[in-house]
């Protein structure tokens, strides 16, 4: 569904990303691990088209969208719920779930009332701004503005950072729900090994830029995959 080919990205002079290579398949989730800043979320926004690459290819669907604008990439089926939540604070709830829904056609209640069974208390805070939510409540709302959208592709900034340990379990359990339909490949960026080994299918790991480990994770390795995750 995703592939990544020997992607690089500079900020000025400085190389951030170097000779990236990664695939996403078809209803495969797949995990991105790696200590902060070593490249994991200019490689999301690389993806997304919020930075520009200076060489390398990113095929979406069999379709090169190395140029494409972000909207498009978003409207061809990539949903991104960004670190930080990113959530519309002065809109309502429903209202940032709207704005999902804006280019997405069929029956918006009931594609709203799946989302809803993912996040049920969302449900309660319809009429609430985005903004007088808690971290958790915002990074639910995040979730299900992206997936009202109903993306082929959903690719998530580490969902779980700052987030209380029940609504840690609750965005387990909804990946692994999703997951099980088969119809959606994800993206996970993930601090957490073991919140990322329980539900992912392949990872890669990340170092000054660069993929320096990668395969299936039946197969890992989590002491040689450890010191690369070490704060």
């Amino acid at each position: 569904m995703l592939e990544i080919a020997n992607l690089a990205v500079s900020h000025g002079e400085t190389l951030i990303l170097r000779d990236v290579n990664m695939e996403v398949r078809a209803g495969a989730m797949v995990c991105l691990m790696g200590r902060n800043g070593v490249g994991k979320t200019t490689l999301l926004k690389s993806i997304m088209g919020l930075l520009r690459p200076s060489a390398g290819r990113i095929t979406f669907l069999g379709r090169d969208i190395t140029r494409a604008a972000p909207d498009v990439r978003a409207r061809a089926g990539i949903g991104y719920v960004p670190q930080g939540r990113e959530i519309f604070p002065q809109l309502t709830v429903l209202e940032n779930l709207q704005i999902g829904l804006l280019n997405v056609r069929g029956n918006h209640q009931a594609i709203l009332d799946e989302v809803f069974g993912y996040f049920p208390a969302l449900k309660d805070f319809l009429g609430r701004k985005g903004g007088f939510l808690s971290g958790g409540q915002q990074q639910q709302l995040a979730i299900a503005r992206a997936l009202v959208m109903q993306p082929n592709l959903l690719i998530l900034d580490e969902p779980t950072e700052g987030i209380q340990p029940n609504i840690i379990t609750l965005i387990g359990e909804v990946l692994g729900s999703l997951r099980k339909r088969g119809n959606l490949a994800i993206l996970l960026v993930e601090q957490y090994l073991d919140f990322a080994i329980q539900f992912a299918d392949t990872y890669y790991v990340m170092e000054k830029g660069a993929m320096v480990l990668n395969g299936k994770v039946s197969e890992i390795d989590q002491e040689t995959i450890k010191p690369y995750l070490a704060f």
